[in-house]
Formats: C-alpha cells, structure tokens, sequence
C-alpha cells in the first residue's frame, strides 16, 4: 500500500490493459495544502502544514513535503512543528477550497453523470457508459488527469477498476499524482499480497483480530475458512471481508449521496469553565449549523454536541428532534439541553454541535402548527441580510465581544480528517 507521504507509489504504463474496468475513484492530491501552494507559488515545494499556528490547533491538512516528516491531519500544529521544525503554518481558506472542490466536481459530471462524490476531494465515477462517447475507461482517467491539471492547476489520483473497493484501493497506491490500472483479471494478484487494513471500511481494531489469527494479508483472508472470520469479526463484517478479499464489491454509483452531517467545532486559546461563555459558544455555533443547512435546502432529524475537556476526554450527546428543522433556535435549544446534561468537573477545551440524518426541506409531514414559524421568518431575513453586507454584519448580541479569550479556527464542511 502507498504510505501518506507518496512513497512506495505504484503507477501504470502508458499501455496498461484496462479490461473490464468501469469504475474510477479519484482523489485529489493533498487537497488544502495543495490549493494553499497553487494561490501563493512561494510554497510550492515546501514543508507546509494547513492550521492556526497556535499551540491549540490541529492539522487540516499537510503537503507531501511534510508528511515525510510524519505530519498527519488532525495531529495538534504543536506536535507537527516538533515533528517538522521548518513547515511554514498556513491558515485555512475553506470558501476557496470549497469553489475549487465544485469546479473539479462539475469536470467530473462534464464526463459522466454517474459522480458519487464522497467528500471535498473525492469521488467515485462510472464511465462504462461513456465509452463510446470519450474511449476507454483508461483514456478517460488521463484525460480527466490531465484536465483537472489545466482548469484548476492541481493534480490528481485515478484508480481505475472493475469495482469501487478496487478502485479505491488503486488510487491511494498511486498517490500523488498517479493512475492505476487494476484489469478485472488481474484484480486477485493485485489484492492478495496487500495488508488486511487495506480493505476499505476494515478500521484497526478488526484488523487487529484478524492479524491475531494469522490473516495478514488479503490472501491470508481469502484462503481464511468462513467461520474463522466469522468468529474473528462477527457475521455482518466476516461476510463483508470474504467478499472483499476475492474482489466482489457490488455496490454501484450512488448519485444521490449526500453529506450525512454538517457540524462545527471550536478549540479555545485557553479551557473555559464559565458556563455563560459556553452556552453563548453553543448557540453561536448552531446558528452556523443552521444556516449552512438552509444553504443547502436540508433539515436534521437529530442534534449532536461534542465536549473535550482539560484532559483532552471527548465525550459526544446527541438527541433526536420531535420534527426535522434547520432552524438555528431549534438547533441551538437542543445543544443547550444536551450540554446541561453533561457532567462537567473539568473546564472544556472544544466544544462543537452537529446536525445529523439530514434529509431534503419540506419532506416531512406538516404538523398541526409551526412552532418554528416565527425563528423561521427572522432567520430568512437575517440569511438575506448575509446575502447582502455579508457573514458577520448582523449577529446575536450575546455573540459580541470576547468569547473566553478567543477560539481556533472552525472546521470545514465535509472534509476527512485525512484527505489525501
């Protein structure tokens, strides 16, 4: 398997069959980092870590540059400068990142409208039916390499196969900026001799159990009788394990995917215990929650809140709403509930709220009444008024002033923790 940092890399020649192929995953290079080298060219080729350069905050992203050094996303920026005492430290610009990621999403669609876009920098693409129109499936991942390259000046990886899990697997392998092949009859010598943790969706503490059992490699799991991995992960993961490890994955493109949560989450300068402070924090970021559902035309179903405290415990509530809302109020009434349940003995260090089970607005039943009719009507307007002088120009009066010396950077919408 490729490592994080680009070593051990394996791309295809020029002439690589691609029999049997359909299906492209592809995955953009070191996304954030990449975009941050792309907007300012003094970077480029340099030790670049995407985060605030306080000792609080994390690793969004990292060049390759870094990686090597054993920089990884979500790694406190402190341990990564220890790690890599030279990296530059560079703050997010997620709306930038967000206008690229829909440039190259809509490049892909140019191609097929069979895209399953699985976050901000990757999807899944079925060009069987695109044949006649662009070539083979091999031809149309070098041609999309070679325009994502030229619209938006950043590379890419392909893994191109017979199934996603294969696909998947080809381009992490060929990362940065490669194309792999994998033919369909040659999907079981390609798999056989990569570790278990790399069949996808195969976390640690399975592969574990699989590695206790002396099942190491993919061959190891395929020649591996049933009830072995059965016994060694239960049915469900043991059935989904023997299928993969012989190459069988027969779920198709789902175009109608779409993100499962929207959340943010902020990291204070300093633990805050005062608990005006952090229910004005709460509310402060469920409004944002809000408002980026409204974006999008989505409701949640359920609520979720994150607390880390001084000793770096994450604890997560979540409570699921008596109706779908998008509405900040509800949103922000629910974290406050969550919270107040929460046994607090130690002062808090992030705090975050998320909306889950999201579904398209207006698909559920109507009630009797709107409870939210009015919250409705004042968020609308203030969305308009965003709309107009832009983010920030109206706010809570609660919002204004110090909030407990100051917080980090929110996450970005939808990003993995390690995109690639």
């Amino acid at each position: 398997m490729g490592r994080g940092d680009g070593t051990g890399r394996i791309v295809s020649p020029e002439d690589a069959d691609d029999t049997g192929t359909g299906i492209l995953h592809v995955d953009m290079d070191a996304f954030y980092a990449s975009v941050e080298q792309l907007d300012d060219p003094s970077l480029r080729g340099k030790a670049i870590i995407i985060g605030a350069p306080e000792s609080r905050s994390v690793v969004s992203s990292a060049s390759y540059e870094a990686r090597r050094y054993g920089v990884r996303s979500a790694m406190p920026v402190s341990q990564a400068l220890r790690l890599c005492p030279h990296a530059i430290v560079v703050l997010p610009h997620f709306e930038r990142y967000l206008a690229l990621s829909a440039q190259v999403m809509r490049i892909f669609r140019d191609v097929t409208p069979l895209v399953e876009p699985l976050s901000i920098d990757e999807a899944f693409l079925d060009v069987r039916g695109a044949r006649r129109l662009w070539g083979s499936p091999g031809v149309i991942a070098r041609m999309l390499r070679a325009r994502v390259l030229d619209e938006t000046g950043l590379s890419c990886s392909i893994g191109v196969a017979a199934t996603k899990h294969v696909a998947k697997m080809a381009s992490t392998i060929s990362k940065p900026d490669g194309l792999l092949i994998v033919a369909e009859a040659d999907t079981a010598a390609f798999l056989g001799p990569r570790s278990v943790r790399a069949l996808w969706g195969v976390g640690p503490k399975a592969s574990e159990a699989l590695e206790r059992r002396g099942i190491r490699t993919i061959a190891d799991a395929r020649e591996a009788p049933r009830e072995v991995l059965d016994r060694a992960l239960g049915p469900a993961m043991g059935d989904r394990v023997w299928h993969l490890a012989r190459g069988i994955d027969a779920r198709e493109i789902d175009t109608s995917r779409v993100e499962k949560s929207i959340g943010h989450e902020e990291t204070f300068h300093e633990d805050i215990g005062d608990d005006a402070v952090l229910r004005s924090e709460l509310r402060r970021l469920a409004d944002r929650v809000g408002t980026r559902l409204r974006e999008n035309g989505w409701e949640a179903s359920t609520v979720a809140i994150k607390v880390r405290f001084a000793d770096f415990t994450t604890i997560s509530r979540s409570q699921t709403l008596a109706e779908p809302t998008a509405v900040g109020q509800r949103i922000g009434d629910a974290a406050h509930e969550l919270f107040a349940a929460v046994d607090r003995s130690l002062p808090v260090r992030l705090i975050g709220v998320r909306a889950e089970k999201l579904r398209p607005s207006g698909t559920a039943l109507p009630g009797l009444w709107d409870d939210d009719e009015g919250w409705r009507r004042l968020e609308d307007a203030l969305d308009d008024a965003t709309a107009r002088f832009g983010r920030g120009a109206v706010t809570r009066a609660t919002n204004l002033g110090s909030r407990g010396g100051g917080t980090l950077p929110s996450s970005p919408p939808a990003p993995r923790l390690d995109e690639g």
